[in-house]
């Protein structure tokens, strides 16, 4: 590895699986501290065990300010200093047609994807203005950037992350501090496998799925949006800001078949890929 990030402190939400535990793995390989941010208590204190004394465990759910105020106060208690915050937890929420969604799935599913960043981003900002440094990353989606990719709700939400990080980036600025998104296509995760097969760990499959539709002609890794996230946390990117980047194989440019993800009985779906 290149030590790309040696010496940085990052916290990351939602790290306990998927892309989070991918991008954790990779800033650590990286030489960065990581804040393991996640609300899969378990599954997260896993994780800091697998990375050693680079890591650190936060019980965080997004929803919650004080819990996102505590990680971002842990990084810098224990490492010094936030130099990377990445605003990654998500869910896929609300699923169903817009004529039987129930309202309270809606909100759940707003509150998680947009309201969640929004914490992330404030408190991470809190920090980082008394540095005039650092870098913030908000996970969007293809489904932010085009409709008929995911459900309404998701879809809503995820295009106001790529709005919010426009704005947050105006602002911040003139403080030396960065502000982009990434916007995965379909990665194989547990929880794109419970959307696309109902079972969260059929993930085999799932990157069949992916990969038979993928412009490339193979399935999008966690690895991989973990790289696009390295790239923005490090001084290569240090001219980029405001930035939404899309790593799909290509497929929102060369006319992707909508996933019907709408259509279907009303349901959730949370971390992980948990149903309800």
């Amino acid at each position: 590895m290149t030590g790309r990030l040696a010496g940085r402190t990052a916290v990351i939400t939602g790290a306990a699986s998927g892309i989070g535990a991918g991008t954790a793995r990779l800033f650590v390989e990286e030489g960065a501290h990581v804040v393991v941010a996640d609300m899969q208590v378990d599954a997260g204190r896993a994780l800091v065990e697998e990375l050693g004394d680079a890591a650190r465990f936060a019980e965080v759910n997004v929803l919650d300010e004080s819990q996102v105020a505590a990680a971002v106060d842990l990084a810098v208690s224990e490492f010094g200093a936030l130099d990377i915050m990445f605003n990654n937890a998500g869910i896929v929420g609300a699923v169903g047609r817009i004529s039987e969604m129930p309202t309270e799935a809606w909100d759940n599913t707003i509150a998680i994807l947009l309201r969640g960043v929004f914490l992330g981003t404030k408190h991470a900002a809190r920090v980082m203005l008394e540095q005039n440094s650092g870098v913030i990353i908000n996970t969007a989606s293809t489904a932010g950037v085009m409709g008929g990719l995911g459900p309404h709700a998701y879809t809503a939400a995820k295009h106001g992350v790529v709005g919010l990080t426009k704005s947050v980036a105006n602002e911040l600025a003139p403080n030396g501090i960065r502000v982009n998104a990434i916007a995965p296509g379909n990665t194989v995760t547990a929880m794109t496998a419970s959307a696309m097969r109902g079972d969260a760990s059929d993930l085999d499959t799932t990157q069949e799925r992916i990969a038979s539709t993928s412009p490339l002609g193979y399935a999008g890794l966690p690895y991989d949006i973990a790289a696009a996230a390295l790239y923005l946390a490090s001084d290569d990117a240090r001219y980029v800001s405001g930035h939404t980047l899309v790593v799909d194989a290509g497929q929102t440019t060369s006319g992707m078949t909508p996933n019907r993800m709408n259509i279907g009985s009303s349901r959730q779906i949370h971390e992980a890929g948990r149903t309800s």
